[in-house]
């Protein structure tokens, strides 16, 4: 959430933001609502002070005309000071509703992009940062994941959609444990890094959503509970987050390092016919999230730590990749920084993203009201990362497809030959 403060001092930052950001007209409207109410509860807020103080001068006469026993000067002040507190009264009950209506709308305007952010308009406009490794394989050299998958029967894409709908898939065998062989090799992999692991739950309730973003917004993207206050989680990065909502964080405690796994939920709303075939885009994928919780002025090389320790994971696994960092036009809600990572997907002849790590300043710390001690000991708002450590599914892809031989067999990665026991998996 932004800073009111912001529309009070300096509105050509957020109206310049949203200009970069090529924001819709609703937004744009959702601003201008925002500096209107906010002007008239400045001016109410106004009239309560003023009204106050006239109430502290009674309240003195009160006292001074009792004490100068002058009982008809003290009940005419009374009386006076009585009407005085019903109007504060009134306007308090106005200003609170005024300031609801203004947090309520400012739920619905995104974070502003850092302005190392380069500007563009969409994904085409994100400039390369860097690459990794050489690709080795294009899409003449290997099956694709889905055919490879239904050939073997161990990617069955049918029973997912017997047993809960389209864009849901059951793995079997080998390619179940290299699922689970991939969460282990990531989780251990950054709990060295020094990263706290954390197993949270896999449904959060509306307040926790709302902290980092994902509600009132893209409620269509998200999958709720019937009848009652629990919401299936998009990522783990909802429930890591708000683990210290409504709390202090002491300054010795920072960078606060937290990872976990979960399975993700997304209704996918708005990708209809994009990626319909494979893996790419389920409704339901496991994760390995990254977290982390900064001083503000640290908060942008922390950023650069995370991207380095998704990116290990790749390294590791000896798939090429490259990084990219997202235009102000392709930036995601709740960041003012984002780098990509993509994979290369030998079937596709292209890189696919595989791990997206934000730097959301204070603005999920401000709707989550999450606060440390500063030098001086005063409490401030610190800034939140996150990042995907990585997409699992999607590196599952990554391996059965730059890792497969003769179409048929798929070399483990020497990193993961200790989870699954084998040198390769045929199919």
């Amino acid at each position: 959430m932004l800073d009111i403060r912001l529309f009070r001092d300096n509105p050509k930052i957020i109206d310049n933001s949203l200009k970069d950001r090529h924001a819709e007209k609703e937004v744009l409207a959702t601003v201008e609502e925002i500096k209107k109410i906010d002007e008239k509860w400045r001016k109410i807020k106004f009239d309560e002070e003023q009204l106050r103080s006239e109430r502290n001068k009674l309240n003195n006469e009160i006292i001074n005309a009792k004490k100068a026993k002058k009982d008809s000067v003290a009940k005419d002040a009374i009386e006076k000071s009585q009407k005085v507190s019903a109007k504060i009264k009134e306007i308090t009950t106005e200003t609170e509703n005024l300031e609801a209506k203004i947090k309520e709308l400012m739920l619905n305007l995104p974070n502003i992009p850092d302005k190392s952010v380069p500007k563009g308009k969409n994904e085409n406009d994100n400039p390369e940062i860097r690459k990794h490794g050489k690709p080795e394989k294009t899409g003449k050299d290997v099956l694709d994941h889905h055919d490879l998958g239904v050939k073997s029967g161990l990617i069955d894409f049918e029973c997912g959609v017997k047993l809960a709908g389209h864009r849901f898939t059951v793995l079997k065998g080998p390619v179940a444990r290299l699922e689970r062989a991939l969460i282990n090799f990531m989780l251990e992999t950054h709990t060295k890094k020094g990263y706290l692991e954390i197993l949270p739950p896999f449904m959060v309730n509306t307040k926790t959503i709302t902290g980092t973003g994902q509600l009132p917004k893209f409620a269509d993207q998200q999958y709720k509970i019937e009848g009652e206050d629990l919401w299936l989680v998009p990522t783990a990065e909802v429930p890591l987050t708000n683990i210290f909502a409504d709390k202090i964080i002491e300054l010795s405690e920072l960078p606060i390092k937290l990872t976990a796994y979960t399975p993700c939920f997304r209704k996918e709303a708005g990708e209809y016919g994009r990626d319909i075939k494979g893996l790419i885009r389920q409704h339901q994928f496991d994760k390995v999230e990254l977290v982390k919780f900064s001083h503000p002025k640290d908060s942008f090389r922390e950023l650069e730590g995370m991207t380095n320790d998704a990116e290990e994971i790749l390294k590791l696994l000896k798939i090429p990749y490259r990084v990219i960092e997202l235009c102000t036009g392709d930036i995601g809600f709740a960041a003012a920084k984002t780098y990509d990572m993509e994979a290369w997907i030998p079937s596709q002849d292209k890189y696919r993203e595989i791990s997206s790590c934000s730097n959301c300043t204070d603005f999920q710390a401000r709707r989550a009201n999450i606060k440390f001690r500063n030098e001086n000991g005063e409490t401030e708002f610190a800034h939140t990362l996150n990042g995907s450590g990585l997409a699992v599914g999607r590196t599952l892809i990554a391996v059965l497809e730059n890792y497969q031989e003769d179409k048929k067999t798929v070399v483990v990665p020497d990193v993961l030959k200790k989870y699954l026991g084998t040198d390769v998996m045929e199919f």
